[in-house]
């Protein structure tokens, strides 16, 4: 089998296992312009209390050392876009944690494919998502999926921005495919509209975490700023408006993974069943879900945030 023939019959199972986007970039390091921006952001502090984006920063820059005789990155996009949304009036989640945690997801459809892929060529690899330190955006963009936009998510052109990403670090080499050049031309839609001003951009977009309203929501596990809190409105786990308000989303269509689909128990948490949630209810509902992360303390900090903000609205 030639290489262009293997490289489609790896696209086309990927395609099969509800892949949306799949791109091949060889194994390299990381470009200098974008080691430089990384480092300046940790200098600035800009990761918050995130400790763990300090560590392997050899590994984040050099996948050779992840994975040993490593030739290429193969990169799949999973759309997550849900089919129904939370009410309006009810306490709002981000999209991603509407359905089971995208980790055992994802992790499970990448082990499938890497073990198709062993039945047509010998390979070794590892396979990532968000479970290392490997850089996956940048990787994204160059395997040609789609580009960086100012909202620090990688965009897909036609398809938005509201996939999870993963990767196979691996020693086969295929044909590579082109990395793709940032689209968001004189937009700054997202930059205006962020809530708590979080997104900078000078030439290049950096994302302060320490005013991320995602971050303190979920990552961060004590107080969160009066300034910040006072700007979460109605949400009470993450926040998509770097997303909402960018027009490559037009084009996001529902996910046709049932995993990613919220249970009717979750969309009817209204602002009373939050405030009268108990541990039960929290490891009830959120069984196998992103939302764990935050713990059943945090969120219950955030919704008697949201209790506040309603109070003075």
């Amino acid at each position: 089998m030639d290489v262009f023939s293997l490289k489609n019959k790896i696209f086309e199972q990927a395609y099969s296992l509800g892949f949306s986007a799949c791109g091949i970039t060889p194994v390299k390091e990381v470009d200098g312009v974008d080691r430089s921006h990384f480092e300046k952001w940790l200098q600035e502090e800009k990761e918050a209390q995130m400790q763990y984006m300090r560590n392997y920063k050899d590994k984040r820059f050099d996948p050779h050392l992840l994975v040993e005789n490593a030739r290429s990155i193969l990169v799949v996009a999973l759309n997550y876009y849900p089919h129904t949304h939370i009410p309006e009036k009810h306490p709002q989640f981000a999209s991603y944690a509407y359905g089971q945690d995208y980790h055992i997801i994802m992790k499970n459809k990448l082990k499938e494919l890497f073990s198709f892929i062993n039945t047509l060529v010998n390979i070794e690899g590892r396979t990532f998502c968000d479970t290392a330190p490997v850089m996956e955006r940048y990787w994204a963009q160059q395997a040609g999926i789609g580009f960086i936009g100012k909202n620090t998510q990688l965009i897909i052109p036609g398809k938005g921005s509201f996939f999870f990403l993963g990767e196979i670090i691996s020693t086969l080499e295929l044909p590579w495919d082109a990395p793709m050049k940032n689209r968001c031309g004189h937009c700054r839609r997202c930059i205006e509209q962020c809530p708590t001003k979080a997104l900078i951009h000078d030439n290049f977009t950096t994302l302060d975490s320490n005013r991320c309203i995602s971050y303190q929501t979920i990552e961060n596990k004590g107080h969160i700023p009066a300034e910040i809190a006072s700007k979460m409105d109605d949400r009470v786990y993450g926040c998509d408006t770097c997303q909402k308000v960018c027009p490559w989303n037009r084009f996001s269509t529902p996910t046709t993974i049932s995993e990613f689909k919220p249970s009717d128990e979750f969309l009817s948490l209204d602002a009373e069943k939050i405030e009268h949630l108990t541990h039960e209810d929290f490891n009830r509902i959120f069984k196998n879900s992103a939302v764990k992360r935050a713990k059943y303390d945090g969120l219950m900090r955030n919704a008697d945030i949201y209790k506040k903000n309603r109070s003075k609205a």
